[in-house]
């Protein structure tokens, strides 16, 4: 293979002066951003708590990296927008990760390379995933600072394409293709992640989905036993297993969406005949809803059903929602209670899109699993950063894309000294006043 060994390139002068460049720089950085991630996890945890789920059986005497640096290194490269571990080679040696890792950026050993990483993702059990995700439970519990008197877990599954021989990698008919299917649940007011889980490529019964939310709520009625718990999902989310959980659980409620059938669509014909004929008079668009108890055939109890009856120049729209819940109007129940959780599909994005959680190419599902939980404390900390650092700045509530663009991508030149690290990020910094106050709400979360 011929390489390239060009070490100066020529680009057009300049006012009759040649431009040339060569990588004769010094000692830089392009994520000097890396600095606030780790400030954050100081913060946060997250990292900690995962690698102290890990049993290290390697031995000792023979290592070079210790669990806690090589998730550091992984994560901390996946929140840089470096998804993959094939990205370790080249930035095993770079001096902002290796200050991340708590490496000296030129002194100290280079970080792992990418078959070190690929044994890692391929040593972990079912039983270290359970733990993990039971760490991840706990630190959302951990990231509040008082006991909150009500919380929403929207509960959402998304498509993971895969291209290999991906265990577990099933063809599902919605999407047309071969794919995983991982659980989010995500807190609804604020964001935070509370547990991703990697699934076959199908939708999930009612029994499993019950079961997973058992186990979370579980884990959370140990710190907060008094909490009240909303569990908000879509149509297929609907099943007796969740109202039955609910139902044996104290202060545990639902809404989801319920697919209209040949049941449910005869009970509103009369009303949505009154919509369309009004529609037919003032041809602007309205919106009416009604709601009335109704009990499936697998239901132990009626419940209580919310109509949304759409008419406009395209036609009518027919949704229902199902709850437990009384205390809001009809129209107050589906816009506030339910269409809320359309944020989620921002979360999801950020996850999947933009910290690129979908590279699921391991061949083992263990392995793959344990991916999706690096990428998903990297949403930790990414969240952690835009919760904390950002508050009060522009960027505040921003997503992820433009927090990596913006804050973590910047360069900067790294000195080390015997006794002092000096980090010269540039002197036409566009954002240096927005570094300064975010430094200040970090420093205040650690201190």
């Amino acid at each position: 293979m011929i390489e390239n060994t060009q070490a100066t390139l020529e680009f057009p002068s300049v006012r009759g002066k040649n431009i040339i460049a060569d990588f004769k720089g010094g000692i830089v950085t392009s994520d000097a951003g890396l600095l606030f991630l780790r400030a954050t996890e100081s913060a946060v945890g997250i990292i900690r708590r995962v690698s102290d789920c890990i049993a290290d059986c390697r031995r000792q005497s023979h290592i070079g990296h210790t669990m806690r640096e090589l998730i550091t290194q992984r994560v901390m490269q996946i929140a840089c927008g470096y998804e993959d571990a094939d990205d370790s080679d080249a930035l095993r040696t770079d001096p902002a990760l290796k200050i991340a890792c708590g490496r000296a950026p030129i002194s100290g050993d280079d970080l792992g390379s990418q078959p070190t990483m690929s044994r890692l993702e391929n040593s972990v059990s079912r039983t270290t995933l359970y733990r993990i995700g039971q760490a991840f439970v706990d630190s959302f519990i951990r990231s509040y600072k008082r006991r909150p008197d009500r919380i929403i877990l929207d509960i959402d599954d998304t498509d993971d394409p895969t291209h290999g021989a991906q265990q577990l990698s099933l063809f599902n008919n919605y999407y047309g293709q071969y794919c995983y299917m991982p659980l989010h649940i995500y807190e609804g007011y604020s964001g935070k992640l509370v547990l991703s889980v990697l699934r076959p490529g199908k939708r999930p019964c009612g029994q499993e989905v019950a079961a997973i939310l058992g186990r979370v709520i579980e884990r959370i009625r140990q710190s907060w036993p008094h909490v009240r718990i909303v569990i908000r999902g879509d149509s297929h989310f609907s099943s007796p297993q969740l109202f039955s959980l609910c139902a044996s659980m104290r202060k545990v409620h639902f809404v989801t969406g319920l697919s209209g059938n040949r049941v449910l669509l005869p009970l509103v014909e009369d009303a949505v005949k009154k919509v369309e004929d009004a529609y037919k008079q003032v041809h602007e668009k309205l919106k009416v809803f009604v709601e009335f108890p109704y009990q499936a055939a697998s239901w132990s109890r009626p419940y209580r059903v919310v109509c949304k009856i759409e008419v406009s120049e395209q036609g009518k729209n027919v949704r229902f929602i199902v709850t437990d819940m009384n205390g809001m109007g009809p129209q107050r129940m589906y816009d506030e209670g339910y269409c809320a959780r359309g944020a989620m599909e921002n979360y999801i994005k950020n996850h999947k899109t933009f910290l690129h959680s979908d590279r699921t190419s391991c061949h083992t599902f263990v392995a793959n699993h344990f991916r999706l939980l690096l990428h998903s404390a990297a949403y930790v900390l990414m969240h952690a950063l835009n919760e904390k650092g950002l508050r009060g700045t522009q960027f505040s509530g921003s997503q992820f894309d433009t927090i990596i663009i913006r804050i973590l991508k910047i360069g900067a030149t790294i000195v080390e000294r015997l006794s002092q690290i000096r980090i010269h990020l540039p002197s036409s910094c566009p954002v240096k006043s927005l570094y300064g106050r975010v430094h200040r709400n970090l420093i205040c979360c650690t201190t």
